[in-house]
């Protein structure tokens, strides 16, 4: 499969949940039932941080037991990082940043990469890669609605997947602009609450999400 190929299926995907749950996981033995539990909620994709030293191998157990979940790792940092969540099984890469070491090692590779952008100076350079959805980030510390639909506005073939400061409250006004593919988030799966097992919880807070999204007008361009 091309990179373009890859990326449009991911894509197709994550726009069609319009929510992307961002998963801290201390203990690699949660992933399996904490990917059935978003599952069970409605939501078949999640982001796995390299926040811990359990991602590689939450991201391995999740691709190979619960292969209808869409998963991909978050917080990618280096290329190293970068190969390993590939031969994890991760089916996207997602960046707090814009990396050139990350986003061309995915692309030599064909793996989708959202690389995080907070100015028209990175979203410039995310184009000139060839790339045009992005992960704003940090989105509320950043200006949140009205900065981005600012920064957003010179760049009408870009779309965004804006994370950091989004939950319920916000959710359905970041859904409503043009620009955003998908939202991402931890509160759907705190990090306290994937080390409590708590996938009841996990499960009902998905599923409200999903219907704050499913309810939210607006969508990509």
């Amino acid at each position: 499969m091309t990179t373009e190929h890859a990326m449009t299926e991911v894509l197709e995907r994550i726009r069609r949940v319009r929510l992307v749950p961002v998963l801290v996981i201390d203990d690699a033995a949660a992933a399996v039932p904490l990917a059935r539990a978003l599952l069970e909620g409605g939501l078949p994709c999640a982001e796995v941080t390299f926040r811990t030293a359990a991602a590689e191998e939450a991201i391995r157990r999740i691709a190979g037991e619960v292969p209808e979940l869409l998963v991909g790792a978050g917080t990618v940092l280096t290329r190293e990082q970068a190969a390993a969540a590939r031969a994890a099984g991760a089916r996207f890469v997602v960046s707090p940043g814009f990396g050139p070491a990350v986003v061309d090692h995915c692309l030599e590779h064909g793996v989708p990469v959202f690389p995080g952008v907070c100015t028209p100076t990175e979203i410039e350079m995310a184009l000139a890669k060839g790339l045009s959805t992005l992960k704003f980030f940090p989105a509320e510390p950043a200006g949140g609605v009205r900065y981005l639909k600012a920064v957003a506005a010179p760049y009408g073939t870009v779309e965004f997947i804006p994370t950091g400061g989004i939950g319920p409250a916000n959710l359905a006004e970041y859904l409503a602009l043009r620009c955003v593919a998908a939202c991402g988030g931890s509160w759907m799966a705190p990090a306290d609450w994937i080390a409590e097992r708590a996938f009841g919880r996990i499960r009902e807070e998905t599923a409200r999400a999903v219907e704050i999204a499913r309810q939210a007008k607006g969508g990509a361009r």
